[in-house]
C-alpha cells in the first residue's frame, strides 16, 4: 500500500513541486485548498494543472480548526507537510494581524489536529531563514539565535517553537526545515526575484519599460525550490525528528540578480531599473547565508545548481510565457 501525504499550501510554489516529487515516489497525495480555488481553478490551481487529476484535494481553511481536524480524520496521512502561510514579507508589515492569525493559529490547528486524529503521522513544518533576521553570526546554522525583523519572521519563530513543543511534549514526529530563500518559475510575481525576471522578459518584448525595486544591496541565499522539496521529504524519512537548515551557502545581492537576469536577454538593467524607497523594508535583515553542514552529514543533501542556472530557468520561462501571451 502506498504512503499517504497531506500537503497544506499545495497550490503554491513549494507545494506543487513537492506534490510532483511525491507522486513520482508512488505516494497518494492529498492537498488542502481554499474553496475559492475551485471557483477560480485557472488562476489558483495553475501550478497543479499537469498533475491535478492525480491529486485528492480537500477544501479547508487554516483559520478553521474543525475543517482541518475533519480532513486529518478523513485522510489519516502517513506524512503531513505544512507549507501554507502568509509568506510575502512586505505584506506582513501591512497586515500584521492576519499574518499572525494564519501563520500561528493555522500551525497550531495543524499540530493539534495531527495529535488528536493521527498521532502516528510525521509532520514537516516550513520554517524560514527570516527567523534569524538580525543574525549574530554568519553563516547561520541550527544553533544560531533567532532575532526576527518582520511580522512574518516572528510568526515563523512561533510556529517553529510550537512544532518543537509538540515533539517534546507529546512525543510526536514533528520537525522543521529552516529554508533560506528559494525561487523558481512558479514563484509569485510579488516576490523580488520573479518581479525581476518577469519584468526583464516584458521589457525585452517591448511590453514595459521600467522596473521599480527597493534595496538593490540587500543580499540573500537564493536556491531553486525544486531541489529544496527533496530535503523536506528526506527529513521525514529519518529515524528521529530533527530540525535542519537548508540553503546554498552562497549569497548574492538583488543588484547581482537583476544584472544577470537582464544580461541573459541582452539588456542592461541600469537602463531600466529604478530604485523606489517605498519598496524598502521598515527593518531590513542582516546578512543571511546558510550553513548546511548538518543537512549534508545527516540527510546526505547538498545543493548542486548554480545561481546562474536558477536565474536562467526563471528568465527562459518568463520570456516564453509573455511572448506566447503577447502573440495572441
Amino acid at each position: 500500500m502506498s504512503k499517504k501525504a497531506l500537503i497544506t499550501g499545495i497550490t503554491g510554489q513549494d507545494g506543487s513541486y513537492l506534490a510532483e516529487y511525491l507522486l513520482g515516489l508512488g505516494y497518494e497525495v492529498h492537498g488542502i485548498i481554499r474553496r475559492v480555488a475551485l471557483e477560480d481553478q485557472r488562476h489558483r490551481l495553475w501550478r497543479l494543472r499537469d498533475i491535478q487529476d492525480r491529486l485528492k484535494l480537500h477544501c479547508g481553511s487554516l483559520e478553521s480548526y474543525p475543517s482541518i481536524y475533519k480532513i486529518m480524520v478523513e485522510v489519516q496521512p502517513d506524512e503531513c507537510y505544512h507549507l501554507a502561510a502568509q509568506s510575502f514579507v512586505s505584506y506582513s508589515f501591512e497586515d500584521e494581524f492576519s499574518t499572525f492569525n494564519v501563520n500561528i493559529n493555522g500551525t497550531h490547528f495543524i499540530l493539534s489536529s495531527l495529535k488528536n486524529a493521527c498521532p502516528g503521522c510525521k509532520l514537516y513544518f516550513a520554517a524560514s531563514s527570516e527567523m534569524f533576521g538580525k543574525a549574530e553570526e554568519v553563516p547561520q546554522n541550527e544553533l544560531t539565535r533567532f532575532h526576527p525583523r518582520s511580522i512574518y519572521g516572528i510568526s515563523k519563530v512561533a510556529g517553529y517553537d510550537l512544532t518543537r513543543n509538540y515533539r517534546e511534549a507529546y512525543n510526536l514526529f514533528t520537525c522543521s526545515g529552516i529554508l533560506f530563500n528559494h525561487e523558481s518559475p512558479r514563484r509569485g510575481f510579488e516576490f523580488v526575484t520573479r518581479k525581476i525576471t518577469s519584468a526583464a522578459a516584458q521589457i525585452k518584448l517591448g511590453l514595459m519599460d521600467k522596473l521599480y525595486l527597493g534595496n538593490l544591496e540587500a543580499r540573500r541565499d537564493w536556491g531553486h525550490a525544486r531541489e529544496y522539496v527533496k530535503a523536506m521529504h528526506t527529513m521525514l524519512q529519518q529515524e528521529s525528528p530533527e530540525d535542519f537548515v537548508i540553503g546554498t551557502g552562497q549569497t548574492h545581492s538583488v543588484k547581482e540578480f537583476a544584472d544577470m537576469a537582464f544580461k541573459m536577454l541582452d539588456l542592461d538593467y541600469r537602463d531600466h531599473v529604478k530604485v523606489d524607497k517605498d519598496f524598502f523594508r521598515p527593518a531590513e535583515v542582516d546578512l543571511l547565508v546558510a550553513d548546511c553542514t548538518k543537512a549534508k552529514q545527516q540527510l546526505n543533501w547538498d545543493y548542486r545548481l548554480t545561481f546562474e542556472q536558477l536565474i536562467e530557468d526563471m528568465v527562459k520561462h518568463d520570456y516564453e510565457f509573455f511572448k506566447r501571451n503577447s502573440d495572441r
